[in-house]
């Protein structure tokens, strides 16, 4: 019994932390185009919800139970988390401080494009963090797989980029704000992470 609760996220497998991800990014999806929450920045706020489950998704998949193929957490992986992690924590303060001042107070031009380029910024290190592990990962199983959800994940964003930019040009659908591939990407992150698992039996690293 003590082995079975520390299992998943708090008694949930990898799975089930993805369901929601998906579920609350498109309920996200669908309140931004259908027009029932027009302001950009409680979109915003609101989109935090399934960034914040990518985490969940992530300590799932590192509790679950350990077989043949797995091993601990390597030097580059422990790396990886703590600059995930700051990112992230970057990116809600600045994105708090942008939609703060934005509606409180007359902010200069200059100081708007700084504020809203801030934000930007922290999910670029997002980026960087996972280049950074797949150059830093001395175990070339851990690395390949890594490389494989990266590949996945852009592979469904740019898809989805193409598919939406030319169905835009045609006037057939409402215009998406470029930040939503890159949560298309994130997303992508979780789906290659389940087809690791599929076809080696493992998740990855990231």
């Amino acid at each position: 019994m003590a082995q079975t609760a520390k299992n998943g996220f708090l008694g949930r497998g990898p799975l089930f932390w993805m369901g929601m991800m998906f579920i609350s990014t498109i309920a996200v999806a669908v309140l931004a185009i259908s027009g029932a929450v027009e302001n950009k920045g409680a979109i915003m706020i609101l989109l935090v919800a399934p960034a914040s489950l990518m985490i969940a998704v992530y300590k799932a998949a590192q509790n679950q139970p350990m077989d043949d193929n797995c091993v601990a957490k390597s030097t580059a992986q422990q790396r990886y988390i703590k600059r995930v992690a700051i990112s992230t924590s970057l990116y809600l303060m600045t994105f708090a401080l942008m939609t703060f001042l934005k509606d409180e107070v007359e902010v200069p031009l200059v100081a708007q494009y700084i504020l809203a380029v801030l934000p930007g910024l922290a999910v670029c290190g997002i980026f960087w963090a996972v280049g950074r592990l797949i150059v830093e990962e001395e175990d070339e199983f851990l690395r390949m797989l890594t490389v494989r959800q990266t590949l996945i994940a852009s592979a469904l964003s740019l898809s989805a980029a193409s598919v939406w930019g030319y169905l835009e040009s045609a006037d057939l659908v409402v215009h998406a704000d470029a930040y939503w591939y890159a949560i298309i990407w994130f997303f992508g992150l979780g789906v290659g992470a389940v087809a690791n698992r599929i076809q080696y039996g493992t998740w990855g690293a990231v």
